[in-house]
């Protein structure tokens, strides 16, 4: 018998799955208070134990476990693996800012985008995660967070979220709700690499989240070297979609965008990317390149960097820098997943 997964419930959905166990309909609000704070059914005392033990039958309360838990001595940034029911594992990051906890987290096991620059793709895809599982990972991450807890999401681990957007949207409908965490959609962004129709779609939603595309490059020729989506999805459809987004949300878009050695840094592409995104209402994120060592390729020096958010700030661009967080614990997307391919470990949950 296939369990249900009840992390993937909204308080409708629960209320229907105790109910038709025979229990009253208040049970569903209590057990959703469980969920919310990770636990299992044999930790939810406020439960009957017949139905805890009911429960135990026949769903899963957790699809997530936490099984390594790697803080950074350099800035607290923690990287999570997550053991999934299947013993697939995926990744979490959670970052914390003065603004609050931010949790980053992945949408599939793997990624079939491919880009050149990403250990996610390193694999391909297995499979896509669904909502359940995706809210379990962020209750635990929660729950790892003290009296904090998770102030904003970003949809930008492994794999693209608009390839598994039904699960994706179901998810983010769910942890927005204030029977959940209650996290407000304009503190979550989500992360594609520019599958248009999908954008378009997502801006019809009502769901305000910021959208963050994975640009990279300021013409199609260097991000067909880069990103094979480039070549399904051309920059002008991508960029137009983007407009779209602005128009139906009012949400500005936020490009990310990789400095690559030799290859996207350059001052003149600076000045063509700013040509590109003229007039939209926009943020560019530039990356420092994580080091993969699968992939040949080379982050730009500091001093590129720098040069580069000048010359596009100078071009009436709004631009930042992102930090690099947790360089010395596998931080980058599908780092530590890929090490553990390689080097198994010893499954043993953390933080319970």
């Amino acid at each position: 018998m296939t369990k249900s997964c009840l992390c993937g419930m909204n308080l409708e959905q629960l209320t229907d799955f105790v109910t038709g166990l025979g229990q009253p309909a208040f049970r569903a609000r209590q057990l959703m208070a469980w969920l919310v704070k990770g636990m299992d059914f044999s930790q939810m005392h406020t439960l009957p134990a017949a139905l805890r033990e009911q429960l135990d039958r026949v769903a899963v309360a957790r699809p997530a476990l936490v099984s390594e838990r790697h803080v950074s001595a350099l800035d607290g940034t923690e990287k999570h693996l997550y053991r999934l029911l299947d013993n697939h594992t995926v990744e979490g990051v959670l970052m914390r800012y003065r603004h609050g906890i931010t949790f980053c987290l992945s949408t599939q096991v793997g990624c079939a985008m491919g880009c050149a620059f990403c250990a996610s793709t390193l694999g391909g895809k297995l499979r896509d995660l669904s909502a359940g599982e995706m809210a379990g990972m962020t209750y635990a991450a929660n729950a790892l967070c003290a009296d904090e807890g998770i102030g904003n999401i970003v949809l930008m681990g492994s794999g693209e979220p608009l390839d598994n957007y039904e699960q994706v949207i179901a998810f983010l409908r769910l942890i927005s709700s204030p029977d959940s965490l209650n996290i407000g959609l304009r503190h979550i962004s989500l992360s594609t690499c520019g599958l248009s129709e999908q954008m378009r779609r997502l801006a019809r939603e009502g769901l305000p989240v910021t959208l963050s595309v994975s640009l990279h490059a300021p013409n199609d020729e260097i991000r067909r070297r880069i990103m094979p989506v480039a070549r399904v999805y051309p920059m002008a459809e991508v960029l137009d979609a983007c407009r779209g987004y602005v128009r139906q949300t009012g949400r500005r878009v936020v490009f990310e965008y990789a400095l690559i050695a030799g290859i996207n840094n350059q001052l003149h592409h600076a000045q063509e990317l700013a040509a590109r995104l003229r007039g939209m209402q926009c943020h560019v994120n530039l990356i420092p390149l994580n080091d993969v060592a699968e992939r040949d390729l080379r982050a730009a020096d500091r001093g590129q960097v720098r040069a580069f958010a000048n010359r596009l700030a100078e071009l009436n661009v709004s631009v930042t820098v992102r930090r690099q967080l947790g360089d010395d614990i596998f931080g980058a997307c599908g780092q530590l997943r890929a090490q553990r391919l390689k080097a198994p470990f010893i499954e043993e949950e953390v933080g319970t």
